[in-house]
């Protein structure tokens, strides 16, 4: 990742806030025009550090810089939107002042809208630096499945998906999740992909707390594209050596009944396929949710799929599955972003039916990026079935 065009496009779109901003808060301040200044000066220099800074300090320093460079990150976008937002807003008080002199002082909504734009920009990036770094929250979803016979009624499955393990989520937050994930008592565990954001060698310490996870059937893994950035293949080994079963295009069958004293035991298929952009990195790795249906038995009443991109949907229909369980979209993780979800996947959050297929899409238990999450909250899933 080269430095300098990265320095440049956050000056430059800074540059445009100040722009836009500085001469109305000026009018009003000087003190306020040069406050804009220096913050956005400091926004600029410091949201580069968000990728860059293992390449360009010692490592104590670079931890602070990321931290810094994502925060700003997260400040800039707001920034970057409210004050397009606040434009247009002018645009609509001009043409009104135009007809109507009366109806709007252009010269207040100009000053009150200049302040606006940098203290809602402040605020919605330290509430959402709280709603990301809380631990995630358990969401209830019932899934009510045709035909489900009595032993799998009330199965419970615990989903977190997208924790992004790297430079800001570390092992005391992951901690935390498996500590409440583990107070559920699940029936079985899934991780569906994006677990990481880095090498082996960097987080293995870090994910170790996943070995503590624990269900009746245990925990199962699918990779997500960011396993891909990491290095995939060390990363399938890691979780391997955690004692987790890694899902690729392959299944597991589970013999299920509600209690020891309940002889019905009733057969179900727990597959899982790689990301679907897997194939890009490695041709052997491409997704496929019917090789991963491959050779179940008929008599599986129950068959889930565990893929990263709700994408995977479609072909997973196809291949006969019941639920697939996804991730990837984060839920959009702030506004407005999540608006812009739908034109890459079919689903951004929450339970959806396609055809014959259930497709429950997390949140996210983590966050990508700047630690900021806005109107998309983190999540811990349990679903259940239940019968229709």
């Amino acid at each position: 990742m080269s430095v300098v065009p990265l320095f440049l496009v956050s000056f430059l779109l800074h540059a445009w806030v100040g722009w836009c901003l500085a001469p109305d808060l000026a009018a009003e301040s000087a003190w306020l025009g040069m406050a804009l200044w220096v913050l956005l000066l400091v926004s600029a220099g410091l949201l580069p550090m968000g990728f860059l800074a293992k390449r360009l300090a010692t490592p104590v320093l670079a931890r602070l810089l990321t931290w810094l460079g994502l925060l700003c990150m997260g400040l800039g976008s707001s920034l970057l939107v409210l004050t397009v937002l606040r434009e247009v807003g002018l645009l609509a008080v001009l043409g009104f002042d135009r007809f109507e002199p009366a109806l709007f002082s252009v010269a207040h909504f100009r000053a009150d809208s200049a302040l606006l734009v940098p203290v809602l920009a402040l605020l919605a990036t330290l509430w959402g630096f709280f709603n990301a770094r809380r631990t995630a929250a358990v969401v209830w979803v019932d899934v009510p499945i045709a035909n489900l016979p009595a032993a799998l009624d009330g199965f419970s499955l615990a989903q977190i998906s997208d924790i992004h393990v790297g430079p800001t989520i570390q092992a005391a937050y992951l901690k935390r999740i498996v500590d409440r994930v583990n107070s559920l008592k699940a029936d079985m565990v899934a991780i569906t992909g994006d677990l990481v954001d880095g090498s082996v060698a960097e987080l293995r310490g870090q994910v170790a707390p996943l070995a503590a996870l624990t269900s009746t059937h245990g925990t199962f893994f699918v990779t997500g594209n960011h396993e891909y950035y990491s290095g995939a293949h060390g990363w399938i080994d890691a979780v391997r050596d955690l004692g987790i079963r890694v899902l690729m295009n392959e299944h597991v069958l589970i013999h299920h009944n509600r209690d020891a004293q309940d002889p019905e035991q009733a057969m179900m298929v727990v597959a899982g396929v790689t990301d679907f952009s897997a194939h890009h990195f490695d041709e052997t790795h491409r997704s496929d949710p019917h090789a991963a249906m491959a050779g179940a038995p008929a008599q599986a009443v129950f068959k889930l799929l565990l893929a990263h991109q709700p994408r995977s949907a479609a072909a997973a229909q196809q291949a006969g599955f019941d639920l697939q369980l996804s991730g990837h979209t984060h839920g959009g993780q702030f506004w407005p972003w999540n608006h812009f979800v739908k034109f890459q996947q079919p689903f951004t959050a929450g339970l959806h039916k396609l055809q014959s297929l259930w497709v429950y899409t997390s949140r996210g238990t983590g966050y990508w990026g700047p630690p900021k999450r806005l109107g998309a909250a983190s999540e811990i899933t349990l679903l259940r079935l239940v019968r229709a």
